[in-house]
């Protein structure tokens, strides 16, 4: 019987086919906490045991002191306009170690854990094309490949040079007609015997958007490799590789820009029959066609690390401004933190920091603790970068024309500039969100979808049977769970906690039954349509995203000791991952083309799904709680920003907004006093200055009080205040030669 129908299920294509390049992808990294979403009954309780850590002392002092003094002595503004990094602060980087954090310690490198990378990454986002210096050489590339990979040789000639700062790294792998799809590379190297009867690769490759290449001295080139004499023994097209190449090696162009919309190092690079020895292959020769594998089992923890820490870094950004700047800006004599409209924004802004910032913690830890979880980053990647970009427009939206006028003042206008580039490398977000998180979990990460996979390519007919019987065990039971469930709205699952926020656990029990259940649905009846069915895959992406988010929400809490006040922090981030992952299925439930089971989700399943539903969102009673644990100062507000570099009071920008902010915070119950009078028509006079004057007479405040007044008022003034430039600074570049854009089609003609 299973014989026969592992042959009908083979002949009819009903599961999707997998290739040679997803094969590896799917292979790479591990399962971890994503699979007890599909499982459909997770384990909190050792979700929970999963470990929530602090960084090391040594890591902790690096961000506090080396860190700390690079933000000190960074113009960003001046780099902004002139997109160049002072020497001096490449120096400073190169003396400090900041080019060797990934780099063991015994290579001459910090061998800096994975959480502490993603807090410098944090930390120095906002510095712009500095940022980017921490970035490319403690990530993908050749640091990280060669300690994995390379050759003893090749470590101990490379890593304590990398780790210096003598070599400059950038890592070539995009090209014109590879992007997202970077299995498609057309990057060519041929292997040959040289006149001296050493073995050689040719290589020819155009590549772009490369970040670093153009002041990069060291470049790892990924290439298809064919040796048409088999001289390496591998067949004639061993597949990719990834190679070393050197600035100065003939045929290599390094030096163009191109020019992102935020300023950072970037650019093609070009090689026209550039020779290398086969040596030159990291891992040497023998790891000819290990490139593919090589990459996707990096980028299955690596995703979580610097994009998600830029992200999430722009997250807290827009919570350290808009909170403060709503008690600063006032209109109709309040300050307008107080009016619905832009506490509704704060809110969410608040909120939505906070259970980024558990995500990144979380995943990070996992990744340190031997975890490769590919799904897991993936929805960081995707998730961090997105929400980081809408939390800093409303953060726009509150600061209004003061996030407008660009200029030294303008605290939010750098990150909203550069957000698209987070959102767009590393995988494009769309593809991310339609093809890797759902693909390759609902394969990966699914109990049975992978064995029953492996049983029909291998005709191996026991473990067909095997894998077929428990998947039909699991998906009945699944089937089970999301009536009883649903029908008890979740209380028949077990909560691993009591108190507030064991219903959200019950909840999220509920939600990992209904997504098992439709998981198992597309795969039997969509099945290797799935595919080319984005729309659908990547509304089950957003279910799965939301479950994540909402446990390591609730993670968070409980590794800080359940802190009263974050509590409508933590059931606001709640409510709103709840609701995503309601639409998420109404939009499966809508969308889910199979005949009879399409029609029963789309019509009666749909309307039960309505009528039953998960959460509507936060409640607006949620709104002025959380809106005020980043409108007051205090620790509360302190661990929601907490790992951005604050500046001193007397710095542009956030500087003088945070003086501000504390300025009429001590002025506040002064104010009260004041206010307290008018009511009470002992001062009859309305206009500020003139209230307080009478105030001060009649002692209804001290002198020190008014003295705070003023200072706060003035600070206030000063604060809401934006750039002004000049006309021959205004016009600069015009004198100078002409605009960037004048500049470029020029080049181009």
């Amino acid at each position: 019987m299973f014989a026969k129908l592992l042959k009908t299920i083979k002949d009819a294509r009903l599961l999707p086919q997998i290739s040679d390049t997803e094969r590896a992808a799917l292979e790479a990294g591990t399962v971890w906490v994503d699979g007890e979403f599909f499982s459909g009954n997770p384990d909190f309780t050792s979700m929970l045991a999963e470990a929530y850590p602090k960084l090391p002392p040594e890591e902790q002092a690096f961000l506090d002191g080396p860190v700390e003094e690079l933000w000190r002595m960074v113009d960003t503004w001046k780099i902004q306009e002139t997109r160049e990094v002072p020497a001096d602060v490449w120096e400073f980087m190169r003396d400090k170690g900041f080019f060797g954090l990934i780099i063991p310690k015994e290579y001459g490198g910090f061998g800096m854990s994975t959480l502490g990378r993603a807090a410098v990454m944090m930390k120095t986002s906002g510095l712009g094309a500095v940022g980017s210096l921490v970035v490319i050489p403690n990530t993908l590339g050749a640091a990280e490949l060669l300690m994995e990979y390379g050759t003893e040789a090749q470590k101990t000639e490379y890593l304590p040079r990398l780790a210096s700062g003598e070599y400059v790294p950038c890592f070539g792998l995009t090209e014109p007609t590879a992007g997202s799809d970077a299995a498609s590379i057309k990057a060519e190297g041929v292997v040959f015997k040289d006149d001296d009867g050493e073995v050689k690769i040719r290589l020819n490759f155009a590549k772009r958007y490369i970040t670093l290449a153009p002041v990069a001295n060291l470049v790892s080139v990924a290439a298809g490799i064919a040796d048409p004499d088999n001289l390496l023994g591998k067949g004639e097209y061993p597949g990719i590789s990834v190679v070393l190449v050197h600035k100065g090696t003939p045929g290599l162009e390094l030096g163009d820009h191109h020019l992102p919309i935020s300023a950072f190092d970037n650019g093609p690079i070009i090689g026209k029959d550039v020779v290398v020895s086969a040596e030159n292959v990291i891992g040497g020769p023998g790891n000819v066609g290990e490139g593919w594998r090589m990459l996707m089992e990096q980028l299955s923890g690596g995703r979580a690390v610097s994009l998600p820490a830029g992200g999430i870094a722009s997250c807290k950004l827009a919570a350290a401004a808009a909170g403060p700047y709503s008690m600063v800006r006032q209109q109709f004599n309040i300050p307008i933190g107080y009016m619905e409209g832009p506490e509704a924004k704060i809110a969410k802004i608040a909120a939505m920091a906070y259970a980024m910032e558990s995500s990144r913690v979380y995943v990070c830890a996992g990744v340190d603790n031997g975890h490769q979880p590919p799904v897991a980053s993936a929805i960081l990647k995707q998730h961090t970068t997105e929400m980081g970009q809408r939390l800093v427009i409303d953060g726009l939206d509150v600061m209004a024309g003061a996030g407008v006028m660009q200029g030294p003042n303008n605290i939010l206008g750098g990150a909203y500039i550069g957000a698209p580039v987070g959102v767009t490398v590393e995988g494009a977000n769309i593809l991310t969100r339609t093809l890797i998180i759902f693909g390759q979990g609902a394969v990966r990460c699914h109990p049975y979808a992978l064995k029953t996979l492996r049983s029909l390519e291998d005709d191996d007919v026991p473990a067909f049977k095997s894998a077929v019987l428990g998947w039909m065990g699991s998906f009945a039971m699944n089937g089970l769970r999301t009536l009883v469930r649903g029908l008890t709205r979740g209380w028949s699952f077990r909560s691993p906690v009591k108190g507030p926020t064991a219903r959200y656990y019950r909840k999220l029990g509920w939600a990992s039954a209904r997504f098992a259940f439709l998981t198992d649905l597309a795969l039997f009846l969509v099945g290797a349509k799935l595919k080319q069915k984005g729309k659908l895959s990547g509304r089950f992406a957003d279910a799965l995203s939301w479950q994540l988010f909402a446990f390591t929400t609730l993670r968070r809490f409980e590794a800080e000791g359940r802190q009263a006040e974050d509590l409508p922090v933590v059931q606001w981030a709640l409510e709103y991952s709840l609701k995503q992952i309601q639409d998420a299925f109404e939009g499966i439930y809508a969308n889910f083309d199979a005949p009879v089971v399409g029609w029963l989700l789309r019509y009666p399943g749909r309307l039960l799904l309505r009528a039953n539903t998960l959460s509507t969102g936060p409640s607006d009673k949620l709104d002025r709680p959380v809106a005020n644990a980043i409108q007051v100062p205090g620790a509360q507000y302190d661990r929601i920003v907490d790992g951005l570099a604050m500046p001193d009071e007397n710095q542009p920008g956030m500087g003088r907004l945070l003086k501000a902010w504390r300025l009429i915070s001590e002025a506040r119950p002064a104010q009260g006093k004041i206010m307290k009078a008018i009511k009470q028509g002992e001062i009859t006079a309305r206009e500020p200055a003139a209230a307080l004057a009478e105030a001060l007479e009649k002692g209804v405040v001290t002198a020190a009080e008014a003295d705070t007044i003023r200072s706060a008022e003035a600070a206030r003034m000063e604060a809401i205040q934006v750039d002004v430039f000049p006309k021959d600074e205004y016009y600069r570049n015009r004198q100078s030669g002409g605009d960037a854009v004048t500049m470029a089609r020029a080049a181009n003609a």
